[in-house]
């Protein structure tokens, strides 16, 4: 395996070129996607990000890799099985080591009537002709089937007994964590020739060139292009101002795994009154279980990190606690987030949608006058794709010479056949190896080896670990500072791990977080 450049992602201006043939405006899953899919068909590339890696949608997503179903129901087949394809690819070749399936029952309550349950049934059966259509192995995916109540119960110990007929049973794509596939993207866009700078914001922009500045230092650097792509989601009007935007906010709540112990499948919760919108109940690698989301309207100017409301946070428990026996209370919610789409704004109040859920997820690619390509909309599991049709727009518009789009086909970093990684899992000697694995795939001894390397500590400190509640380990946040571009412990704690999801968590892992920064600094 060989051996990454420590500044693959630098935050700051330090080493950014005086020109390249494009410069991608945004760090989240699709600008990181831009950049990946531009470098590797031979362009020069600039990445740049005011914030961070995943700084804003990207990171507060369900972490789920869908196929679709929902537009299959409300008749969008071109978005449902674009998502189904793109959801294949992610699982199948280029992240296998960054998603895993995951189980979902829809229960059949006492509120389900039994045409409604036949329509849940129906529905999922269409969503494994999509998984089909994609070419998705049913290895990968399995068949949705009916479940007893009994089979139900074990799956799912503390939803409601009374009036519980059983489930349907159905699989979808579940990410290991949403910001570490951001991250992975943009490491490989940086191992395929991409210059990826963090920290870094854009303050004019033009087709042909882009004046930056250094969020640490202040500093102004100009730099030259062929062509400008500007995939800073929610604030991409801030960058061509005539582009329109109505973002809506989805917000989660989290929660301990011991709130509805036993839970080993996503449930989905229905709203009263709705036929097709569930709350989600979402189980998490680390235990924690996520529940969500909302879709509302967020008006007004974009915050540079959207907060839940104590509206939301009720409403989602509410529906929740309709289908589960424990009684959830507010002091169950020991963290809440909230992320805001980027869905276009048509300018159509006659024919368009009344409500932002209504708003198509489809993605469109916009050409300013002066040059700059705009990819917006979309949702993460179509990231690739959305970066192929913003990357060839490019091209086209600026007489570009590039290859062609190779990314379907190129496994990010660490990717490894599912058959490999549970052979790494099994040699691993301790939970904090397997851990390594399930995080960074094939990528585990590089991760580990780049930790002794900046520290010169064992590999006991180095696995445990950094507090008895938490089990990130102090080799993943070194590995964030050495190879992934971290430049503090917000960046440490709330993007290269998530353990800032939960502030009392947040916290605890601070004097870690520090340590590994001071660390890496002293060796340099």
């Amino acid at each position: 395996m060989s051996r990454e450049m420590n500044s693959a992602i630098t935050p700051g201006l330090t080493g950014v070129p005086e020109s390249v043939d494009v410069v991608v405006v945004g760090l989240g899953v699709t600008g990181a996607g831009v950049a990946l899919d531009a470098a590797s068909r031979g362009l020069s590339v600039l990445a740049v990000d005011a914030f961070d890696l995943a700084w804003g949608t990207s990171r507060f997503s369900s972490k789920l890799v869908h196929g679709g179903l929902r537009y299959l129901a409300s008749g969008q087949v071109g978005i449902a099985h674009e998502s189904a394809v793109e959801r294949g690819i992610l699982m199948e070749t280029t992240a296998p080591h960054l998603t895993h399936p995951l189980p979902t029952i829809v229960p059949l309550a006492a509120g389900v009537s039994r045409p409604m349950g036949a329509l849940t049934r129906a529905g999922l059966l269409g969503g494994d002709l999509l998984r089909r259509a994609a070419g998705t192995s049913a290895d990968t995916l399995p068949k949705p089937r009916r479940l007893t109540a009994a089979e139900t119960r074990r799956l799912a110990p503390t939803l409601r007994a009374d009036g519980l007929r059983g489930a349907i049973l159905g699989w979808d794509g579940q990410l290991e964590d949403d910001a570490r596939l951001v991250t992975t993207i943009a490491r490989t866009a940086a191992q395929r020739g991409a210059a990826v700078h963090t920290h870094t914001r854009v303050i004019a922009a033009t087709g042909t060139e882009v004046t930056l500045r250094d969020e640490l230092t202040g500093a102004i650097a100009t730099v030259r292009t062929r062509t400008v792509i500007n995939a800073a989601g929610v604030w991409a009007g801030d960058v061509v101002g005539d582009i329109k935007l109505r973002p809506s906010r989805g917000t989660h709540l989290v929660l301990r795994g011991d709130t509805l112990p036993g839970l080993n499948v996503a449930v989905f919760a229905p709203i009263p009154g709705e036929r097709n919108r569930f709350v989600l109940v979402l189980p998490q690698p680390d235990g924690q279980i996520y529940v969500g989301l909302t879709d509302e309207p967020a008006d007004g100017p974009v915050p540079d990190v959207a907060e839940p409301t104590e509206v939301e946070i009720g409403f989602l428990l509410d529906v929740v606690a309709a289908s589960f026996s424990r009684p959830l209370r507010r002091s169950d919610v020991v963290g809440a987030y909230a992320g805001l789409r980027p869905l276009l704004d048509t300018g159509d109040p006659d024919g368009g949608a009344s409500t932002t859920a209504d708003l198509s997820r489809k993605h469109a690619v916009l050409t300013s006058p002066d040059g700059v390509v705009t990819i917006v909309g979309g949702k993460l599991t179509t990231y690739r794709r959305m970066a192929e049709d913003a990357v060839d727009a490019a091209v086209a518009h600026a007489g570009l010479s590039a290859g062609p789009c190779v990314t379907a086909s190129l496994p990010l970093s660490g990717a490894a056949s599912r058959a490999a990684l549970t052979e790494l899992t099994e040699r691993a000697e301790t939970p904090g190896h397997a851990r390594l694995v399930r995080r960074f795939g094939a990528d585990a001894a590089l991760v580990l080896d780049s930790a002794r390397e900046a520290t010169a500590l064992s590999d006991d400190e180095l696995l445990a670990p950094i507090h008895p509640t938490i089990a990130v380990t102090l080799a993943e946040l070194v590995f964030g500072v050495t190879h992934e571009g971290a430049a503090d412990v917000d960046d440490l704690l709330d993007r290269r791990t998530r353990i800032g999801l939960i502030p009392a968590d947040r916290e605890l892992a601070l004097p870690a977080a520090a340590r590994a920064l001071e660390m890496v600094r002293a060796h340099r």
